[in-house]
């Protein structure tokens, strides 16, 4: 038996991709091992969203050839988002043996026969009806509390600085039947909570069956599982998703809603097909809804363009909203996209130093206000593990998706208890058994 290595990289629907080929390659007789050192077949899950992102895989890929120099056979392939974007210059290296894209991974197998016969292979072809609902995955979160179920594949918002919809595809929903047997499955495999998977979440459709029809068939299908979803797009999330939200108590009240600039020029230039008081006004319903409803977003700083009256526009928005967390970046231009045919990357890399630097240190003031309004308060957890820094504590995430830690020595991994907030950081909530 074959034994396969895979590093996953990016977004947690790569996470979802990875568990698809082991899945695949598994009912051809490869074997998992999490040692490098002793696998036959070396693969990266890539990501392209960053330039960063790549330059490490190039540097992996050094490191799997030293694999490849001592152990005679070990094959190398690159996957994913990457394989995508740079097939021929992967291949060309003469480093890599496979490239194959986020939708050629049931033809792995073949493909990995023929670079065992001595035949560097490539398979980049983007399809629009791939959605690999028909296969198991092979869950790889080492606690079997939590697990991605993907929904929906691709995207076609094609946003100006983005490569998703070139890496990723058109968009296309699985079919609802396929997903509610995956969360049934789930909960029979002892998992207590999955996450719906999209990049647009919010445009999922198969048949008559809408995102918010899903959403309610699998929280009823499952009421013990606990469900997050992710991502939503601020144009596209409705009422009738945040009614079913509200109206389901296993449906966490946590909303992953980028907004990326809070400049309407910016986000007309960045092709997101809303403005800042159309995100503004989203917000609201969410707190009309739901008011304790937790809200993140994502934001690039400097973006073609950008003046410091656009990033202080940026600054204001996080103030009137109060975002609970951020995943914050600066502009990293990237090959392909309309923004690198169309604007030219101007703002200079220490100032977009800089404004990231203030909107780290806004988010972190506004996070630690946001645990503040947490003190005192009992919250259901699902426990997660062992604290990191101490195996006295116990770890786990509320409805909320904040990170609550507590002395407990009595809980296990997979267990929902109920906590109280004593104290807080700015990124974890310091609680004790309720």
């Amino acid at each position: 038996m074959k034994k396969l290595y895979i590093e996953t990289y990016g977004c947690q629907m790569n996470v979802a991709d990875t568990e698809i080929v082991f899945s695949i390659l598994g009912k051809e007789g490869f074997s998992r091992t999490e040692s490098i050192a002793e696998a036959d077949v070396i693969l990266a899950n890539t990501c392209s969203v960053r330039d960063n992102a790549e330059q490490r895989i190039w540097g992996r890929i050094e490191q799997f050839n030293i694999q490849k120099k001592a152990r005679k056979g070990v094959i190398i392939g690159i996957l994913g988002c990457m394989a995508e974007r740079l097939k021929d210059a992967l291949l060309e290296s003469g480093k890599v043996d496979l490239v194959a894209g986020p939708d050629a991974y049931r033809r792995l197998p073949e493909l990995l026969s023929a670079v065992s016969e001595g035949h560097p292979q490539i398979d980049v072809i983007l399809s629009r009806e791939e959605t690999y609902a028909d296969i198991s995955p092979v869950r790889i979160d080492t606690n079997g509390v939590s697990a991605f179920i993907s929904i929906m594949r691709g995207c076609n918002n094609v946003c100006s600085y983005c490569v998703v919809p070139f890496t990723r595809g058109a968009e296309r929903s699985r079919d609802w039947h396929s997903i509610v047997r995956e969360a049934c499955e789930c909960v029979e495999n002892g998992y207590k909570e999955v996450t719906l998977l999209g990049q647009n979440v919010d445009s999922y459709r198969f048949g008559e069956v809408n995102f918010a029809g899903l959403l309610r068939m699998v929280a009823e299908s499952c009421p013990s599982l606990r469900i997050r979803f992710s991502t939503s797009n601020p144009q596209d999330i409705s009422d009738e998703v945040l009614q079913t939200m509200a109206g389901h108590d296993n449906i966490c009240h946590h909303i992953h809603l980028p907004v990326q600039s809070g400049s309407d020029r910016m986000l007309e230039k960045m092709r997101r097909r809303y403005t800042r008081q159309w995100y503004l006004d989203r917000v609201a319903a969410i707190r009309r809804h739901m008011p304790d409803c937790a809200i993140s977003t994502d934001v690039i700083a400097g973006f073609c363009s950008e003046t410091e009256e656009d990033h202080k526009d940026t600054l204001s928005l996080f103030e009137a909203v109060g975002f609970d967390a951020a995943y914050m970046f600066y502009y990293s231009e990237r090959p392909g996209t309309l923004a690198a045919r169309k604007y030219p990357d101007d703002v200079d890399i220490e100032t977009k130093t800089r404004r990231l630097e203030e909107i780290i240190a806004l988010q972190n003031r506004l996070s630690l206000e946001s645990n503040r309004r947490d003190l005192g308060k009992v919250m259901r957890v699902l426990v997660e593990g062992p604290s990191k820094k101490n195996p006295a504590e116990l770890c786990g995430r509320a409805g909320s998706n904040k990170m609550c830690v507590w002395p407990d020595t009595v809980h296990k991994a997979g267990d929902f208890v109920d906590v109280r907030v004593l104290d807080c950081t700015q990124a974890t909530l310091l609680c004790e058994l309720a």
